[in-house]
């Protein structure tokens, strides 16, 4: 057998002796279920101290990693926590290039076109699978990444990476309807809301089409992961429909919206209404049930510095930066010893760390086929290139130009009478 097959085979040996011996079962599978009364990892780690033997493998070369991630996705030493990149950097002596993506199509689309080549990546759960799929991704070596002991055992394995070859957790959480509670009368129980008149112009929707897509078929009773194309093409039909009472299609662009009271409702991963400096804000989980996601790091294909990207991942993986880390980006932590830093409120958020019923009523994405996939390119193409959109102008402009037209109009025809009348005499 292939040593590193063996070397990955002992690894999660360890890792799973390791959880067994602290007597903590926290995940199971995909259910995410949390053990919070039966934490593994306590004690004090005020001492806790980083291996500079480790860390200082590529110290003095000069060697750098490029960073791919989601805007808004690691502490930048804001609100008195761990700048990861400068610290890292201190370290090891590795320089940082970091740059963002604002949707897991974007990134891809990004890495497959090779105008871009990339140390360490942060997609999510379906893209991943993908990326497998198409070669995209180079296994990681467990030998380097020791903190992989740290991790939930509920999360290895997944099913978008058999054996976890290719990827190590993040972060996870569930999507949620973001909303105003100054400007949203009720409290909000459905996906409905999203198709509600009177919220006109006061909506912000996903500008990615798998959320998209997977609001409007949870909305309509269908599975995330459908491939019948007559649910696909009703889901784009109800996202049609939406289209004139959406204000805006974003990403990142939503914290600015929602936190300057320019719109009412938007679309977006649970976690980040934490992030709004707003205190109106609040979320719910429609009860036609929702997404549950997990990002994770990966190292493309085309990555050259493998080492340092290894070294990276496994910083992000040191406990004590993983609790602070996870305390900026307002998402759950896969990491058994970071959760256990947390502070007591933050492990029992329920935004964080949704209830086991919430849980049940979601679906995980799973990639889908390159048939499904390609109709869905063809179908938000359709979507944003629909001119269902009067409303957006909203009905007195339209009636102003209307008048205006007419009012031309009239005048054209008032003025070549009045012409004609004068040649006639």
């Amino acid at each position: 057998m292939d040593r590193t097959i063996l070397r990955r085979m002992a690894a999660f040996l360890c890792l799973a002796a390791l959880l067994a011996a602290n007597g903590f079962a926290c995940f199971a599978g995909d259910s995410f279920d949390l053990d919070r009364d039966n934490l593994p990892y306590t004690g004090d780690w005020d001492a806790y101290t980083y291996d500079e033997e480790y860390y200082g493998q590529l110290r003095g070369q000069g060697a750098s990693i490029n960073f791919y991630n989601w805007g808004e996705y690691i502490s930048d030493g804001s609100d008195d926590l761990i700048d990861v990149i400068s610290e890292f950097e201190d370290l090891t002596d590795i320089k940082v290039y970091y740059t963002n993506f604002a949707t897991n199509e974007e990134l891809y689309a990004k890495l497959k076109s090779g105008a871009a080549s990339y140390d360490v990546i942060i997609p999510s759960d379906y893209m991943i699978a993908r990326m497998i799929k198409e070669d995209m991704l180079l296994p990681l070596d467990y030998d380097n990444i020791p903190n992989a002991k740290y991790m939930n055992e509920g999360f290895m394995d997944p099913n978008y990476d058999p054996g976890s070859v290719y990827s190590l957790p993040y972060a996870w959480n569930t999507v949620a309807i973001i909303y105003n509670t100054s400007m949203v009368e009720e409290e909000p129980d459905s996906w409905g809301i999203l198709w509600d008149e009177t919220y006109a112009g006061q909506i912000l929707m996903f500008n990615n089409s798998r959320d998209a897509f997977g609001v409007a078929l949870k909305y309509l009773g269908y599975s995330l992961n459908t491939e019948d194309p007559d649910q696909l093409r009703e889901a784009a039909e109800l996202l049609k429909e939406q289209k004139p009472l959406v204000q805006a299609y974003v990403m990142d662009q939503m914290f600015d919206k929602m936190e300057n009271n320019e719109a009412a409702i938007a679309t977006y991963y649970a976690g980040d209404a934490l992030l709004i400096d707003n205190d109106d804000i609040d979320i719910v989980i429609p009860k036609e049930g929702t997404n549950k996601f997990v990002d994770a790091i990966c190292i493309p294909a085309s990555a050259k510095n493998k080492l340092g990207a290894e070294m990276f991942i496994n910083f992000l993986n040191e406990p004590v930066v993983n609790a602070q880390n996870i305390e900026y980006i307002g998402y759950g932590t896969a990491n058994l010893a970071a959760y256990c830093l947390l502070d007591e409120e933050l492990r029992d958020d329920p935004v964080l760390y949704p209830s086991q019923e919430i849980l049940d009523n979601s679906e995980m994405f799973v990639n889908l086929s390159d048939e499904a996939n390609l109709l869905l390119d063809q179908l938000w193409t359709e979507v944003k290139a629909s001119n269902k959109n009067v409303m957006i102008w909203g009905i007195l402009p339209c009636a102003t130009i209307a008048a205006i037209v007419i009012g031309k109009t009239w005048y054209r025809r008032r003025t070549a009478k009045r012409h004609r009348y004068m040649m006639e005499d």
